[in-house]
């Protein structure tokens, strides 16, 4: 496959800045292979789901992990001594102490530098311990643990996605905005966006309908904003991202679904991770590990029957994946529709539930 198969011509107008208020009045398109597409909105769900079926949310709660600073004068090594800004976005935690993140500019580090990302009494410094390809870098940071999180709690932005921070700065109303309402494990850089659409009222209704709900935890890296590079698609490799699956969860959805009950991804991020924790035999297991899986068109899903998710970027490893999931053709139709008819794109955009393509669709 090549990495042209998935591209569109998407204007700049389709990309949404603000999310929908309510958050359920977002619209949803419903993507039946093989059926005409239906305008719907996010609290009509509980229509196209059955008593029975399971909820599978996925509870990272976004950080404010863009850190602005200087790189401190170096004072040996000549050349180049003078202070240097940077920015810090922080992906992946390595230790109480340490972050891998993406540096800007990554060209003007080296190991050892100094990073003061607040001054004063109140200080945020680190060192650069390692350096490694696309800007990627680990930092040590002087605080650790509970206090390095209020440091970076303190000082640092909300992560817009950059196609939006690319037209308007992050306020106050992101750090709501940018969060679901269940959000609870500390760690992502990037929220999963699917479950943005969900309220309380919501969340009851589903219940009332028979609906269960489950929650898994996958923490969303920076390299999800990552672009592919590579013309043929198998030689993309993804960044890992840490996710748990706990026993009583993988328990109460095997029984979900030997009662015939299906199992509903709510974001692409709880749909990779139950697809990291589910075996040949369609097992799903206990998870606490790093996952980098990548799934594009001939993938054979294990774990999840539906999947709500929102409108992705041309050539993304997540368009990808939801044409592997509906198929290819089916969803190059869905998303002209969605363009031609207006719906909202990315993370602040508008959702749609899509049901599995037959396996010779893909």
């Amino acid at each position: 496959m090549r990495l042209s198969d998935f591209d569109f011509v998407l204007p700049e107008d389709s990309i949404a800045l603000r999310p929908a208020e309510p958050r359920d009045s977002a619209r949803l398109l419903v993507v039946r292979p093989g059926q005409d597409l239906a305008d719907h909105v996010v609290s009509d769900l509980p229509d196209f789901l059955r008593p029975g079926d399971a909820l599978v949310f996925n509870d990272t709660r976004v950080i404010p992990a863009r850190l602005a600073g200087l790189r401190e004068a170096r004072t040996t090594g000549g050349g180049d001594g003078a202070p240097v800004p940077v920015e810090a976005t922080l992906h992946r935690r390595v230790t109480p102490d340490r972050w891998s993140a993406f540096m800007r500019p990554g060209k003007r580090l080296k190991v050892g530098d100094r990073v003061a990302f607040a001054q004063g009494d109140d200080r945020l410094d680190a060192t650069v311990l390692e350096k490694h390809d696309g800007g990627e870098v680990l930092l040590g940071f002087d605080l650790s643990g509970p206090d390095l999180d209020i440091g970076i709690a303190r000082h640092g932005e909300m992560p817009l996605p950059p196609y939006i921070a690319a037209k308007r700065a992050e306020d106050d109303r992101d750090r709501a905005d940018y969060q679901t309402v269940y959000a609870r494990e500390d760690g992502s850089v990037a929220a999963p966006t699917a479950g943005l659409h969900f309220t309380p009222d919501l969340l009851e209704r589903l219940k009332a309908r028979g609906v269960s709900l489950h929650f898994v935890t996958l923490h969303v890296g920076a390299g999800t904003f990552l672009p592919v590079k590579t013309d043929e698609v198998s030689e993309h490799r993804m960044h890992a991202e840490y996710g748990e699956v706990t026993a009583d969860i993988a328990d109460a959805l095997n029984a979900v679904r030997a009662a015939g009950g299906r199992i509903v991804c709510v974001g692409t991020t709880s749909l990779r991770l139950l697809e990291s924790a589910t075996g040949e035999d369609r097992v799903i297991r206990p998870f606490a590990d790093e996952t980098a899986i990548f799934i594009t068109p001939g993938y054979r899903f294990r774990a999840a029957d539906v999947l709500m998710t929102n409108f992705h970027l041309p050539k993304s490893t997540l368009f990808m994946l939801v044409s592997a999931f509906a198929g290819q053709k089916t969803m190059r139709e869905a998303y002209e529709r969605a363009i031609a008819t207006g719906y909202r794109f990315y993370s602040y955009g508008d959702s749609s539930l899509l049901f599995p393509a037959e396996p010779d669709e893909t």
